[in-house]
């Protein structure tokens, strides 16, 4: 079969898909032009997996890797669970709701939106406190002023003080499900409009957007400012840059990329293919995606996270058939 050549974008202002301005307090998503939002292949039933796989005896639904304290946190059960596996004894943290994904903060929190509050866990203690917010929070991330931004099924990001007081609400997409911060910057992945905005923070406004493939589904962050979005839907690795939002890559990858992970020792991206049980790693530094690593994975690898300190690559299965390992060469 001959593989599409690989397309490169640039884009200018005039390619934005929306250009959003003043007291967005005003706005409201409720009257957007939206589809339905975009979700993982079905995977195949048959998978070789690479590496070596734990039976956790349940489904995992996202991965996350603090590398202050060396632990993998896995949200299990339906997202009723948290799974803290390290150097130690590995430890189970009920959650108080059903969080929808996990975010681990530079500081060893772990960060569980969830409807009506988000759930933070120390992963070095256990313990854990909740910060209530208006809504079914879908995505959070502290600022770098310490404050907590939240993004909310329905199109809101609400910002909340040290006591949890929300200081600047946020509004006009459809809903806000993966925030993502780049030097400074504030972005929002809005999956019914496939689309990623800046957030002007200042002006309590959404600023330039630009739509994200035809169905994007994750993002993540790199040590370049670069934010990396799945096009599910479209079979492509976007990449966007910001201040001002531009797209500066877009490459085919077939089978339905979803789950994404940064590993900033080899400057690699690995992406997981749910339409195929497979993950690949990509060199982005020529400017074009170049392939650098390919494995078979358990089944429905809905999730992944890079363990820096043992150069491990972790994925996840969504339909229970495990947490599996896979040791990576340091270049």
């Amino acid at each position: 079969m001959r593989v599409p050549a690989p397309r490169i974008t640039v884009c200018t202002i005039g390619a934005a898909l929306l250009l959003l301005t003043g007291c967005s307090t005003e706005k409201n998503g409720d009257d957007l032009q939206t589809i339905e939002a975009a979700t993982a292949a079905v995977s195949p039933a048959e998978s070789s997996p690479a590496g070596s796989v734990q039976d956790l005896g349940r489904a995992i639904d996202a991965l996350a890797f603090d590398p202050a304290s060396g632990t993998t946190a896995i949200l299990t059960d339906g997202g009723t669970e948290l799974l803290l596996q390290g150097a130690g004894e590995p430890r189970t943290v009920p959650l108080d709701g059903r969080a929808t994904e996990l975010t681990v903060a530079s500081d060893g929190r772990v960060l569980l939106p969830m409807d009506g509050r988000v759930q933070i866990v120390n992963v070095a203690s256990g313990e854990t406190s909740s910060v209530t917010v208006d809504g079914d929070a879908r995505s959070a991330l502290f600022l770098p002023d310490g404050t907590l931004a939240v993004g909310s099924a329905s199109g809101k990001i609400q910002i909340l003080d040290a006591d949890g007081a929300v200081t600047k609400t946020i509004s006009g997409l459809a809903s806000v499900d993966e925030l993502a911060l780049t030097n400074g910057d504030l972005s929002a992945l809005d999956r019914r409009q496939t689309s990623l905005t800046e957030i002007d923070l200042e002006d309590s406004s959404l600023g330039m957007a630009l739509r994200a493939g035809e169905g994007a589904t994750q993002l993540v962050t790199d040590e370049h400012g670069r934010i990396l979005v799945a096009d599910t839907a479209g079979n492509e690795l976007l990449v966007f840059t910001t201040d001002s939002l531009i797209m500066r890559q877009r490459y085919p990858v077939p089978h339905a990329p979803y789950a994404l992970a940064y590993d900033d020792r080899t400057d690699l991206v690995w992406v997981t293919l749910t339409g195929s049980n497979k993950v690949i790693g990509y060199d982005l530094s020529t400017g074009v995606p170049v392939e650098k690593g390919r494995f078979d994975t358990v089944r429905q690898p809905n999730s992944v996270a890079v363990d820096t300190t043992t150069g491990t690559l972790v994925v996840g299965s969504a339909t229970g058939d495990g947490l599996q390992r896979i040791p990576l060469p340091a270049n």
